[in-house]
């Protein structure tokens, strides 16, 4: 009963904080900007006509209920018809809110859906730590700068956010009781991920996987079989649905060429894009780190994670398997997503709010967040309060400059020590070599530590149990 006490408070002050950003624009003089016109155009094809054609939509200019300026349309006409390339599956979520109140009902939808996320989030959190660290990690990151952009920006990004942490809390669940009544919903919301956008299918992958060798392992195999072809029927539904509708195996497929689901980069070009592992996170206007610092315990989180394994801890401590086990999981599929983000996305630069590519792996990072906090409590403490005075500053520099979300030119919340940061937008070979080799020490760091923990006999692996 508390539990729920707190969750409900968490999620009233959560939603309250991201209803209140809605008052702050896109950019210029419009609510939206990118991709998220777009979002709406198909919802609202849906509503008015009930199919995602918007080729009329487009010819009576309709967009401009929420759009001030010319929308131009991304894709190219698939059988005569004009589907946006952004997919179908997150307007399909939001044309009821579109329905009831326009594009300020998206936007109160996706504030409930955002806080939801770290509501999940915090429980997830709780397998690994103790209160008060997991609610405390659960806010901070939810009141973050991505976290207050993108709780009520027309992407599917924290959606798919509050899908993963749900999927991964009853994947957790099934762990410790592997009943069809836990399995088959854990399966609906993983199939449902790449309905949302394919980039969020990597981490919904991750989580499958434990769910099904968990089943497995528990001598449960039609449970396993059943969620497992639940997930793959989706995932083959999803693939001809999609070769019918814009004549590919994704809705990227009808995008204007050199623009698709990756970017249509050679072998060559996807390593190219390595140097995104470092950008992604430092990078002096698109780092992750610079806009939420908190985020940094999340990799002390890992270390930690490393040595409880290399250490046994679990052998000690019987509850210690629980928390090793969730904070893996949540490991794994934040991986995937980085993954996705450093290889796979066209770019790590755009029309949109830093973190785009990381944000719906947030909620997963929590859990780790939480564990680096509550062991290093005064480090954390002071990332914590960088970070919501980053939030603080941005907000009331967005309102007193009337400026938007995208793009922000902002100094939150390092000040004048933001020009240390790299910038890989402009980043010459030289800087990259720099950060190259910067990454080769780590990888040594990392494989010496690997090496003497295969060395030790008292070491153990990291795996599902």
């Amino acid at each position: 009963m508390v539990g729920m006490r707190r969750a409900g408070a968490m999620w009233i002050v959560l939603f309250a904080v991201y209803a209140a950003t809605l008052g702050i624009p896109a950019f210029q003089d419009a609510d939206v900007g990118g991709d998220e016109p777009h979002h709406l155009l198909t919802a609202q094809s849906i509503v008015t006509d009930g199919d995602i054609d918007v080729r009329n939509q487009y010819a009576e200019q309709s967009y401009t209920a929420f759009y001030p300026y010319l929308l131009e349309p991304l894709g190219v006409l698939v059988q005569g018809r004009r589907h946006e390339p952004t997919g179908a599956g997150f307007p399909l979520l939001i044309a009821p809110a579109y329905a009831l109140g326009g594009a300020p009902g998206v936007g109160i939808l996706l504030a409930a859906i955002s806080a939801l996320a770290f509501v999940l989030a915090a429980a997830l959190a709780r397998r690994v730590v103790p209160e008060p660290w997991a609610s405390g990690a659960a806010l901070a990151c939810g009141l973050s700068p991505p976290a207050l952009a993108y709780s009520t920006t027309v992407l599917p990004e924290m959606a798919a956010g509050a899908l993963l942490a749900g999927a991964a809390l009853l994947a957790l669940r099934v762990r410790e009781e592997p009943l069809l009544r836990f399995a088959v919903p854990t399966a609906v919301l993983l199939s449902l991920a790449p309905w949302l956008s394919i980039r969020f299918a990597p981490a919904a992958f991750v989580i499958a996987f434990a769910l099904v060798r968990w089943l497995l392992r528990r001598a449960r195999r039609f449970q396993a079989f059943f969620a497992g072809e639940l997930v793959l029927f989706s995932a083959v539904l999803y693939v001809t649905i999609n070769q019918s509708v814009y004549g590919g195996p994704v809705p990227q497929a009808a995008a204007a060429p050199g623009t698709g689901a990756f970017g249509e980069a050679s072998a060559l070009g996807y390593l190219e894009r390595s140097y995104r592992l470092v950008g992604l996170w430092v990078d002096r206007d698109y780092g992750a780190l610079r806009w939420a610092p908190v985020a940094a315990l999340a990799f002390w989180g890992l270390w930690l994670l490393y040595r409880s394994r290399r250490e046994r801890l679990a052998l000690a401590v019987g509850e210690r398997i629980q928390v090793e086990v969730a904070a893996l999981l949540c490991a794994l599929a934040c991986a995937a997503q980085v993954v996705m983000a450093a290889f796979l996305a066209g770019t790590m630069f755009g029309f949109w709010f830093p973190g785009r590519h990381l944000v719906a792996a947030l909620p997963l990072a929590v859990p780790l967040v939480a564990w680096g906090l509550r062991h290093a409590p005064r480090v954390g403490g002071a990332l914590v309060v960088l970070t919501l005075g980053a939030s603080v500053w941005l907000v009331v520099e967005l309102l007193l400059d009337g400026k938007g979300w995208i793009g922000p030119n902002s100094d939150a919340p390092l000040g004048p020590l933001t020009a240390l940061l790299p910038d890989f937008g402009t980043a010459t070979a030289g800087a990259i070599v720099a950060w190259a080799l910067a990454g080769v020490a780590a990888a040594a760091l990392l494989g010496r530590e690997w090496w003497r923990a295969r060395n030790d006999p008292l070491a153990g692996p990291l795996r599902f149990e």
